[in-house]
């Protein structure tokens, strides 16, 4: 039954990481510029993204493993569940995250710089006229790569070297947990300093560019308009384009006996309006394909259902405000609690020797995690939704050093290179969402779900503790020192790793702890003015998307790309004079 019940929790996590490779892989097509795309980058990305999520989303995981082999009805360990057992459940475990962590951090300071300058390297015209070989270019994106190496290098050596938890003055030193924790080789100390720095760099990019995220996301989904409303844009650009041509048939009949042609007045406002009237005809093009105007019925269909449908978005935009808000709450109150009731403060980065206070997102995920896999499928969602909201916060401010905009996130818009480095501000921030989960928004799942233990004496120091009539169950906790405790409760792996680097390590404690303030800072300031500020159709950057396609003749929208499947399933082209009196009527236009 054991081995079952294992094997079905590695399934569940199976399905979800190949979710989310269709999520990572949806997420660099639509981002991804078609004009530039590369096979290279698109997998690098793809990979990076799914390879920090797998991590993130291990943790439930971790949980259901070590939960399974103990009662959290009788407070004992189940009768299968020995120590040899127990320690295979976490040596696996714990194999599995150093494996994870070490391709993130590979992935974050190797691999993706690597892809970086191996884009950066090539050149079309070279490589044309065969001056530029693959060699030539993988040796000059390694030699840019060298500093990034000597990075790795240099971290993990100070990780191997540096001095831990120098002041173990304090009863919490003496507890069980804290033992276990301090007792850890030089080669785990390295992973864990550079994985420490690491999340404390994400960290302070998370509460920038996450809380403005989560704050935007519901509201840009309850408040926004479509892409492009057609109705409206419709008329509005038929008047603006009848009042157009007729101001330029004024114009023109005001001087059309004279033989020295317009003046330079007019002439000046005649050009004008010829090029605002091209930007008109371009517009309405746009409000046609919006609204289906010549297009099959299938098209039409779409459309239909896509108004039908848009209340859902309206519904879901104030779901997610609702969760965003209690999300919100917990992390406060988990914040309250920590510098309030922490057993060594600054020592071990505010560690929570048990919960004081009671937070609803740690409670309904306690609650749920003794149904498998209701948990998971919460968890799943909150993390995708901390993730969903990275991505809108990068969009919005976009990649920057201090004030200067260095990359555009957009949709459909986005160089390799802009891809390549949100990759790595996400896989960042990936890890300290990773944190802010574990340490804020759910401490007592994170660290040990729903086990109990039942709090009586025992007789001999290895048996199990007996609660069948005597209800005095308590819920683990990392104080909890007693015999009973030590024989029934296990910490998951990935709290613990957690808990590692803020004891060993408490200055990134200190500053991940405190940053988590800011984030509720940010997140309440942005959520506040997005309330007041109402979001407009941003029509000029609609019009220079529409002209870049042109431009390079990539210009297909969804009526197009409808139109010509369903003339390749009937095998009759469309009718030649309309498409040709069509093109007359926009040539005169231009």
């Amino acid at each position: 039954m054991a081995l079952i019940q294992s094997a079905l929790i590695w399934v569940v996590y199976g399905v979800v990481v190949a979710l989310l490779v269709g999520i990572a892989s949806i997420f660099v097509y639509l981002y991804q510029s078609p004009r530039e795309r590369s096979a290279t980058v698109s997998i690098i990305c793809i990979f990076t993204l799914t390879s920090l999520l797998a991590t993130v989303l291990l943790l439930p995981v971790d949980v259901a493993l070590i939960s399974s082999t103990t009662s959290s009805k009788l407070g004992r360990r189940k009768d299968w569940a020995t120590d040899a057992r127990v320690d295979n459940i976490v040596y696996t475990l714990k194999i599995v995250y150093y494996a994870l962590y070490s391709l993130d951090a590979v992935l974050c300071l190797l691999v993706v710089p690597f892809t970086y300058f191996l884009y950066e390297e090539y050149d079309e015209v070279a490589t044309e006229e065969g001056t530029q070989t693959i060699g030539s270019r993988l040796l000059g994106a390694f030699k840019y790569t060298l500093a990034f190496i000597a990075l790795v290098i240099i971290l993990f050596l100070v990780g191997f070297f540096v001095p831990v938890a120098r002041d173990r003055r304090g009863a919490h030193y003496d507890l069980e947990y804290f033992k276990r924790i301090l007792e850890e080789n030089h080669g785990e100390r390295a992973l864990t300093f550079a994985l420490g720095l690491l999340i404390t760099v994400g960290t302070l990019i998370y509460v920038l560019y996450t809380a403005a995220g989560l704050a935007l996301l519901p509201v840009a989904l309850i408040k926004s308009a479509p892409a492009i409303s057609a109705p409206t844009l419709t008329a509005n650009t038929a008047s603006a384009l009848e009042h157009n041509r007729e101001r330029q048939r004024q114009l023109e009949g005001r001087n059309a006996g004279s033989t020295e042609g317009l003046n330079s007045k007019d002439r000046r406002e005649l050009d004008a309006l010829v090029r605002e009237e091209r930007t008109l005809v371009r517009r309405e093009r746009l409000a046609a394909e919006a609204s289906g105007e010549h297009s099959n019925w299938l098209v039409k269909i779409w459309l239909k259902t896509e108004a039908v449908f848009r209340p859902l978005k309206l519904l879901g935009g104030f779901l997610l405000m609702i969760i965003a808000i209690v999300v919100w709450v917990s992390m406060l109150l988990t914040g309250i609690d920590k510098a309030k009731n922490s057993i060594c403060k600054t020592r071990c980065g505010y560690l929570l020797g048990h919960v004081n206070i009671i937070n609803p997102v740690n409670w309904v995920l306690v609650k749920s995690a003794k149904i498998f896999p209701i948990d998971n499928v919460i968890f799943l969602i909150l993390v995708l939704f901390f993730f969903f909201s990275s991505v809108v916060g990068m969009a919005s401010i976009g990649i920057r050093f201090l004030w200067l905009r260095i990359f555009q996130i957009r949709n459909g818009h986005t160089s390799p290179q802009a891809l390549l480095m949100g990759t790595v501000m996400l896989t960042l921030m990936a890890l300290a969402i990773n944190y802010a989960v574990a340490m804020m928004v759910a401490p007592q799942y994170a660290h040990y779900g729903p086990q109990t233990y039942c709090d009586k004496p025992l007789r001999h120091p290895t048996d199990q503790p007996d609660c069948t009539e005597h209800r005095k169950l308590r819920p683990c906790s990392e104080t909890a020192d007693s015999q009973a405790a030590r024989n029934v409760c296990t910490a998951s792996v990935g709290a613990t790793f957690l808990d590692t680097i803020t004891v060993n390590f408490s200055f990134f404690g200190v500053i991940d702890f405190w940053a988590q303030f800011g984030f509720l800072a940010v997140y309440l300031i942005v959520f506040i003015v997005s309330l007041f500020r109402v979001p407009k159709l941003d029509e000029y950057q609609a019009e220079q998307d529409a002209e870049e396609e042109e431009e390079e003749g990539l210009l297909a929208s969804t009526g197009r790309r409808f139109g010509a499947t369903w003339q390749d399933i009937t095998g009759r082209a469309k009718n030649s004079s309309a498409s040709n009196g069509q093109g007359a009527r926009h040539y005169e236009n231009e």
